[in-house]
């Protein structure tokens, strides 16, 4: 069946319409330009599946409180920084079809945008003495970092294994989601061991969640993502990856070298594809998806029954089915 946001957010349907409240208020600044910026910004929210992560898991285990909204804007406010640094890095004039923060203010003023909003972070967390919360935040972002970083240090050398590819993708994107879940748990007075498999989950949902992004360059849906992108920038993803370590070593060395050289060219990005298909890259990297799903799924067993709890299950089936 296909899931929709607004039958996963049900049960968190009041929490995530006040979160959009507070989170404007928690943006507020007296400086003009900084204020036309936050707006902005909060104007070109994407589905917001990180609050909803949060949310979810602090009704999962507790009661939702004014920590989890605290909790959900810290992830938000640390995740936009990184974003709107990001596409500074990648040159980038679009986010989510709209013009990025460096294309409509320029560089300087994108670059001090992303500190600012860093800094709302960690001052709303300090002033509210919620440590545990700022712990597994800052560690998904120092996490991030490196995990961009290995990418790029691999990409140079197109030399990335399996488990390489893992710990790039764990760092990268699971992270991230795995603090949600974590912060959600943190944000209630639910056992210490929640903490702890909230984080695993999140971990699982994360994997499964890249996984799908990466099929989705193989033409795997219907999608905003042109057909190749990640090809063409060098990455190398899990149905790759699969092809070239199940392949002869001339076609192995044939295949490198086409996207050292030739990437930008789409006849030959059109020729990857189709070595990756014949050769099982997508049924590979698609039956891995589904094996993280399963592991998540278990995990969220452990957890109480509840309307939150199973819209936790949607969210997951969600990430993995989703079209774009």
């Amino acid at each position: 069946m296909p899931y929709s946001i607004s039958s996963i957010q049900a049960p968190i349907a009041e929490p995530m319409k006040a979160f959009e409240g507070k989170f404007r208020q928690f943006m507020k600044t007296k400086v003009m330009l900084l204020d036309t910026i936050m707006n902005y910004i909060v104007q070109r929210k994407g589905k917001q599946m990180r609050p909803m992560f949060v949310f979810l898991m602090a009704g999962t285990v507790g009661e939702i409180s004014e920590k989890t909204h605290r909790g959900a804007a810290l992830i938000e406010l640390l995740h936009t920084a990184t974003l709107v640094h990001d596409d500074v890095v990648d040159e980038s004039d679009y986010r989510r079809g709209f013009f990025s923060i460096n294309a409509v203010w320029k560089n300087k003023i994108a670059v001090l945008v992303g500190d600012y909003l860093l800094s709302k972070g960690l001052l709303l967390s300090v002033d509210h003495k919620d440590f545990d919360l700022l712990t597994s935040v800052s560690t998904a972002v120092r996490e991030m970092a490196e995990g961009e970083l290995l990418q790029i240090e691999k990409a140079r050398k197109l030399d990335i294994t399996e488990d390489v590819y893992f710990d790039i993708i764990r760092k990268k994107t699971a992270t991230l989601i795995s603090a949600c879940c974590a912060v959600g748990v943190q944000s209630t007075k639910a056992d210490e061991k929640y903490v702890a498999l909230a984080t695993e989950f999140g971990e699982k949902v994360g994997i499964a969640f890249q996984i799908k992004d990466d099929l989705f360059d193989y033409g795997d849906a219907e999608i905003g993502k042109p057909l190749g992108i990640d090809i063409k920038e060098k990455k190398m993803t899990l149905p790759l990856i699969y092809a070239l370590q199940n392949t002869d070593r001339s076609t192995r060395k044939f295949m490198i070298n086409t996207i050292k050289n030739d990437s930008e060219n789409p006849k030959k990005v059109r020729e990857v594809i189709e070595f990756v298909k014949s050769t099982g890259g997508l049924t590979y990297a698609t039956a891995k998806m589904h094996a993280f799903a399963q592991e998540a799924r278990s995990i969220l067993a452990q957890f109480p029954e509840s309307n939150y709890r199973d819209s936790l299950g949607d969210l997951l089936s969600y990430t993995i089915e989703r079209q774009k």
